[in-house]
Parts: structure tokens; sequence; C-alpha cells
């Protein structure tokens, strides 16, 4: 079947006070092969749905992950992929071979060996994050001030980024992210300060090379500089905003489900249930190809649902319950094949080291507004909180002990 015999759906748009993933996810799921739909831009689109589908999608070689591509969808402002002559370096935006070369380079810096070497700064930044949301005296804004400032401070580190550097990195950082609370001319501008800032941090690694992840990249030669500015902005980005979501959505899940507090199974379970990746990996058919019965010529564009995959009732046994225990670990919440998220060690370690430490520290912590309340992100490309205002008792919080 083509194109040209199947019905279109409307784009599944996130809206306030309605759940996510989106209840149109499971319709989609139920028709035969892909539903196709027109994005704001008037481009037209497939949507894929089913787990099966978007693991086929995501291997295939005849579907680029490239944006100069013909039919690459573009969703709007908030959601497009640099091109290399925007920012050299923009990996994720580029197929084998040129994609290998760079991750190549990239994957002994974030293996299981490497982050478990990073486990103390990991650990110190959290407790220093916790130290100071406990400043707050009783009262606090989860996501400005501890889930973002987390991921930061860490790949801050990672990259050799001085001490006395790491605020403006920072602050930087989170006007990027923050959709809601900047505007676009200040992300623009926070962008150009960045790729300044970073390559004159480069420039300095090359003098005078230091024990970081940017000087251990650059001694491989596989990366030139100019290209290491955009695997920089890349890695601060993408790990980001991804990990900050994941924290403060989970904060969320686990005080309404206080029993898998401690668990250690919860991080994966998390990172499946909210898929806060969900419109991340835009594709487009550079060779005719057949995906879940239906043909996709060259030059059509695709879009995999990752939420939809991962509540995909084929795949896992009841996927919108809460289930840390479930045997299933075939979620592709972190993507999957070639382009499958090269952090993805990183984010899981700094989501267990949070979860232990702020309901160790912070015992007494609430979320201080109603559920259906919270400002959820229906703006962009991934899913999560604009903000989380909580509160905890002060005077019950446990003094510093054992972490490190």
């Amino acid at each position: 079947m083509t194109s040209t015999d199947t019905p279109m759906v409307d784009f599944p748009v996130r809206r306030p006070g309605e759940s996510f993933p989106p209840a149109a996810y499971a319709g989609y799921r139920e028709r035969p092969g892909l539903v196709r739909t027109t994005l704001a831009t008037g481009q037209p689109v497939w949507l894929v749905s089913r787990h099966e589908d978007v693991r086929a999608v995501l291997t295939d070689r005849r579907i680029s992950a490239n944006p100069e591509n013909e039919g690459f969808p573009k969703v709007g402002r908030t959601g497009g992929v640099p091109t290399q002559n925007e920012i050299p370096g923009w990996f994720v935006g580029l197929d084998p071979p040129e994609h290998d070369r760079f991750r190549k380079a990239l994957i002994p810096e974030f293996s299981v060996r490497r982050i478990r070497a990073w486990q103390p700064l990991i650990q110190r930044t959290v407790d220093e994050c916790v130290e100071a949301l406990l400043a707050k005296d009783g009262r606090a804004d989860l996501v400005e001030d501890f889930a973002l400032a987390v991921p930061s401070l860490v790949i801050s580190a990672m990259l050799g980024v001085p001490g006395d550097d790491r605020p403006f990195f920072e602050a930087k950082t989170k006007i990027l992210v923050n959709l809601q609370r900047s505007t676009e001319e200040e992300r623009a501008d926070a962008v150009r300060q960045l790729l300044r800032y970073i390559t004159r941090l480069i420039g300095i690694k090359q003098k005078w090379p230091g024990d970081d992840l940017i000087t251990r990249i650059l001694a491989t030669g596989a990366i030139t500089p100019q290209e290491m500015s955009g695997v920089v902005m890349l890695l601060l980005i993408a790990g980001h905003e991804t990990t900050a979501n994941n924290i403060s959505l989970g904060v969320v899940t686990l005080l309404a489900n206080p029993r898998w507090i401690g668990d250690e199974r919860v991080v994966e379970e998390l990172v499946r249930y909210h898929s806060v990746a969900d419109l991340v990996a835009m594709r487009t058919a550079v060779e005719d190809v057949e995906i879940g019965g239906r043909l996709i010529r060259a030059g059509e564009g695709l879009i995999p649902l990752i939420a939809a995959a991962n509540h995909d009732t084929n795949a896992f046994a009841c996927p919108h319950e809460f289930k840390p225990d479930r045997p299933a670990r075939n979620h592709v919440a972190f993507g999957f094949g070639v382009h499958q998220c090269l952090g993805q060690n990183l984010v899981r370690a700094e989501m267990a080291a949070v979860y232990k430490t702020l309901f160790e520290r912070v015992p007494t912590l609430r979320i201080d507004a109603p559920l259906e309340e919270l400002p959820f992100k229906y703006d962009g490309t991934l899913f999560g909180l604009h903000a989380l205002p909580v509160r905890w008792q002060p005077s019950s919080t446990p003094g510093r002990g054992g972490q490190g």
C-alpha cells in the first residue's frame, strides 16, 4: 500500500490537561500499516507508532537522519536539526559512514567503564546541588533550582570547563533549553556566546592539554577543532535538557509511587515510561522502502514516535503502568541503531545518583501544586516540565552523610 490510499490524521499536538503520551497514539497503532499527517508547515509525513516499526525505521540504511535530504520533517523553530554548514560537528544529522567517524571517537568517553570513573564527580555534583536546594529553606522550583543544574555542572566538568566559568556555562545553557522563559533572540544570543566560549576553550586545550573529554577527543585526530565546537554544543544541549526532564518527571512519578523510592530499577522504567525524546528522531527515506506494510517513497519524511513505541502493548505488558520490576528492557527511549543516544550511560548514572541522594536528604519532599496545574512542556520536541514547585520541612532534613 502507498501514501495515496492512506487516510490522513491530525498531527498529535500535546495539549495542557491531556495525558502523555497522547491518546491518539494507541489509535495509530491499531490501524494497519502507518498513518499519514501534515505538519504545520504543510509538509505531509508518515507517523510511525508501533515498537517493531520504530526499530525498523531507526535501523534501515535507506532511511536518513540528515536534514539536508529531501523530505526531512520540519516541525518548526524548536525542533530543527542543524546542518553541517550551520554547526559543523552536529553529528546526529549525519548518516554512516560520516556519522561513524564521530561516534567511534566519542564512544570510549561514554562507556560504562568511563562513566563509572566519573561517578565520584557525579555524586559530588548531586550533593552540591542538593545543598543548594536545601538553602532555599523549604520551597523551591525543582527544575530551575536543581534538575537543570545537575547535568550542566557534570558535563561542564567532564569537558574541562574551569570552575570559575561554570556559572556562565550553566546560565547560557538554561537560556537555550527553557523555551517558556527565554525568547528566540535570547536563545540565538546564547548559542553565539557559547560557541565563542567553546571555541576559545578548545584553543586553550590545544595549547595546554588536560585530563578532560575535549583534550582526549582532540588527541585522536578524528575530529577537527572546528567540528569539536559543534560536538561540544551537541553534548551540552542534548544531554542537558533530556536529563533535566527525566529528573523532574521522575520525582513526580516516584512521589506518586513511594514504594519504589530506593529501588535501583526505577531509572530504566522511568526513561521508558516518560519517553521524553518523543519527537526527536526525525527521518526521511532516501530510497523506496517498506515499513509496516506501507511503501515509503524516496523523499518522504517519517517521524518515529518514541513514546508510542514505548507504550505499545505488543512490546510491553500494561505499558501505561509504572512497573520498575517489569522484565522488558527493549525500550527505545534512547533511540535504536547507529544513532542510539551516546550519553545514555551518563543519563542513567545521573538519575540514579539524584534519586538516591534527593530522597535520602529530603525525605519530606512534596509537590507544592496540584498535578493538573503543573506546567508540562507542550511546545517542543522534548516532553518534560517547565517548572516543578516543591516544598519540604527544613527541620526534618537530615544532615549530610555517607555520600561520595
